[in-house]
């Protein structure tokens, strides 16, 4: 188009002008193939990569809609070079398959011979595969399937697994006909639910990627009763594994006797059992102890919460559960650590991703206003944080004490919201936790009095609650309408969405969630704010920057 909102580079970068009336419909269209790099206020910067591309070709999309897409939104004339190459990196995904054999099992074919043998004449593939069946076609050993999808990935040919998946033990499974909390009222999954259900199913293993708040617990009983099989759910924390084991009570046939935890405090293993990511990566004399639990039923599905936060022992396992079918649940497929293309192999590519702004025209998850205010920081902080060494800054800078006051002001501002204050260091959520008369969790909290804590916000006996690291995923608080984010993870992009999330659970009446994020100013921790905020923008929500000086007029 003449005048289309979006810039296309030979550098495969893409820009998008953020003030053009057509650039919520670019946004959305590039979201399933483009990753978003820079999001200042007028021009977002996104980029063309080749697991992007892939995930898009594994998820239903060919080169020739990419192509469209981009010809179509496009201000100027696409590089004729750039379209190339977005078909041909589209085209490297499946020319190599996994396919069961009648006779040896688990064979790697290809539809392009010279690939195959590009792919066998690497060091990398030397032991993962076994005798030759031909030009076109290789055995593999079943246990090294997760191994040689990686190693295939990283030489550039991504390997469709089409080799399909042991039917595990059975296990009746049903979803509920019935809402829990008015048992003559018919309960169905919502549309995009169901859709994600059966795009993972169809795959057979993958990502679904939904906002926080948009029920992706439901997504996993769905697939569970597809499945009606055993199933493992592995999880962050313990309180995520109690609210799964609750809501798989409530939306599905499954009784408590039927569901077993795996954490620190019990080692039940029952038809379904919910494992913490924790329990299975510890160590004893240099051995995992606790891994006898992935054969200790034959499963039928693995299904992985937060699966963007996968600790790198996890992948290991994982490796060997190939023949399994693998469902990851996340908000955001960002890995701050960059492996993204591990989640891609060994748990399979993205089957299904839900913009959060669609799902919030739905009604499903309640709107959002995100907020940046800015502190000054008064001379003698300021001279503190110059002459500080670089490891002390972030920590200064997040932890200026005339945040205090900030919040207390927003707070003010919101007195009859259910109101959450997150934050990581702990002497000043503590410091906070005063301030505001509110409680505090932080890791140290028990279990049991984090379960009551929140229990106590739900229903609004409390309205004001401070919390460490331990609320950012998987903590379910469908009444708190305003977060105030006070420091965090340096610049994590991940923990930004679900911060946001804790808010974004659908209002009784429909109000606006409010975020705000505290930031110091000419500080690193504006910078790191900059690069939270990337994924949130490449969803569609902009921040307003509010001078902290202006808070009381603002409100």
């Amino acid at each position: 188009m003449a005048d289309g909102p979006l810039i296309v580079q030979s550098d495969k970068s893409l820009l998008l002008e953020v003030d053009h009336p057509l650039s919520g419909d670019a946004r959305r269209a590039i979201a399933p193939f483009a990753e978003l790099e820079r999001a200042p206020e007028h021009v977002h910067t996104y980029r063309l990569t080749p697991l992007g591309l892939w995930n898009a070709r594994a998820a239903g999309h060919d080169a020739e809609q990419v192509v469209n897409v981009l010809l179509q939104y496009s201000r100027y004339p696409v590089p004729h070079a750039l379209l190339v190459d977005v078909a041909e990196t589209m085209s490297r995904y499946g020319r190599l398959q996994l396919v069961a054999h009648p006779t040896h099992g688990l064979v790697l074919q290809a539809t392009d011979k010279a690939v195959l043998a590009e792919v066998l004449k690497s060091k990398r593939t030397a032991g993962l595969v076994g005798e030759r069946l031909g030009d076109d076609s290789v055995v593999v050993h079943p246990s090294e399937r997760g191994h040689l999808k990686q190693v295939l990935l990283k030489l550039g040919w991504p390997a469709e697994d089409l080799a399909g998946y042991v039917d595990g033990e059975k296990h009746p499974i049903d979803l509920s006909p019935t809402d829990p909390a008015h048992e003559d009222k018919p309960w169905a999954m919502r549309p995009y639910q169901q859709q994600a259900v059966d795009g993972f199913w169809h795959g057979g293993s993958g990502v679904v990627v939904l906002p926080c708040g948009a029920g992706k617990t439901i997504v996993g009983a769905g697939a569970m009763a597809k499945s009606g099989t055993t199933t493992l759910i592995l999880v962050t924390n313990t309180v995520s594994a109690r609210q799964w084991r609750d809501e798989l009570v409530r939306r599905t046939t499954l009784t408590e006797d039927e569901i077993g935890e795996y954490s620190g405090a019990r080692k039940e293993i029952k038809p379904v059992t919910i494992a913490t990511y924790q329990v299975l990566t510890t160590k004893r004399k240099g051995v995992y102890t606790h891994l006898e639990l992935l054969d200790a039923r034959d499963w039928g599905l693995v299904v992985y919460d937060e699966v963007h936060l996968l600790p790198a022992p996890i992948f290991r396992m994982t490796a060997d559960l190939q023949a399994r079918r693998r469902l990851g649940l996340t908000a955001t497929l960002v890995r701050e650590d960059g492996r993204e293309d591990e989640v891609f192999s060994l748990i399979g590519p993205k089957r299904y991703d839900a913009p959060w702004k669609d799902i919030e025209a739905q009604g499903y998850i309640a709107p959002a206003d995100c907020v940046e205010v800015r502190l000054t920081l008064p001379d003698r902080d300021r001279m503190a944080y110059a002459t500080a060494e670089p490891e002390d800054k972030y920590r200064l800078a997040a932890t200026a004490p005339g945040k205090n006051r900030v919040v207390e002001q927003i707070a003010a501002a919101h007195p009859d919201d259910q109101v959450l204050v997150i934050g990581q260091y702990l002497d000043q959520l503590e410091e906070l936790g005063e301030h505001l008369d509110a409680p505090v969790i932080t890791g140290a909290t028990t279990v049991r009095e984090r379960q009551r804590l929140f229990e106590a916000f739900r229903s609004g006996e409390i309205n004001r609650l401070v919390v460490s690291k331990v609320a950012n995923f998987s903590i379910d608080l469908p009444e708190a309408s305003v977060a105030i984010q006070v420091s965090g993870s340096f610049g994590s992009r991940q923990e930004e969405a679900q911060r946001l999330g804790r808010i974004m659970r659908p209002k009784q009446d429909g109000r606006t969630a409010h975020f705000y994020a505290v930031v110091s100013r000419d500080t690193v921790d504006q910078d790191f704010a900059a690069h939270r905020q990337r994924f949130l923008a490449e969803q569609g929500y902009a921040y307003r920057i509010v001078d902290a000086e202006d808070l009381d007029v603002v409100q």
